[in-house]
């Protein structure tokens, strides 16, 4: 017996292409290839360009999406890996800590997609990497590029912080400085 439809928004349009940055850790080679090439899939269907960049593990990714969000010009990022349970505890913290990571950079404002998988085997890992099943990468990549598509609708101008230029003043005041 097949579970209820899920609904699945319809990808955003842009008048500006966004930019992601794809990171990945490949650990396991063959499920992080696959989540790839759904989320590049995805990030194309909308004229998006991408990087890649790999890390070690799970643990690294909101590292290096903190990172680039501070060294770089992205306006999202997708986030790829897997963790399959093993027999010690490390599988809880690998998780939790990754996703917990990812959580507190996208409440800062950061566009983020998570696609790590966290499954019990293998098999389950790889129906759901699957471009052509579940396609996880493509729907990580999807959801940042939702969240793109807020940040650039509620963007608009931001508030300055401490003093007002002259120029800004200038603007305001008809250019003599006066109130």
């Amino acid at each position: 017996m097949a579970g209820p439809a899920h609904h699945i928004l319809d990808l955003p349009s842009f008048e500006t292409a966004p930019k992601l940055l794809i990171v990945v850790a490949p650990y396991y080679k063959d499920i992080a290839e696959g989540l790839v090439a759904g989320a590049l899939a995805e990030v194309d269907r909308v004229g998006g360009s991408h990087e890649v960049t790999e890390v070690p593990g799970a643990l690294e990714i909101p590292t290096a999406i903190g990172m680039a969000e501070r060294l770089s010009n992205f306006d999202g990022y997708v986030a790829l890996g897997c963790v399959i349970r093993g027999e010690t505890t490390h599988y809880e913290t690998v998780c939790n800590d990754s996703s917990r990571g990812l959580m507190l950079l996208g409440l800062q404002g950061l566009a983020i997609g998570n696609g790590i998988l966290t499954v019990e085997h293998h098999d389950q890992a790889a129906v759901r990497a699957d471009p052509q099943g579940q396609n996880k990468g493509g729907g990580a990549a999807a959801a940042a590029l939702h969240l793109i598509a807020l940040a650039r609708r509620w963007g608009g101008a931001r508030k300055g912080v401490g003093f007002a230029s002259e120029i800004l003043l200038a603007g305001k005041t008809g250019g003599d400085g006066t109130a």
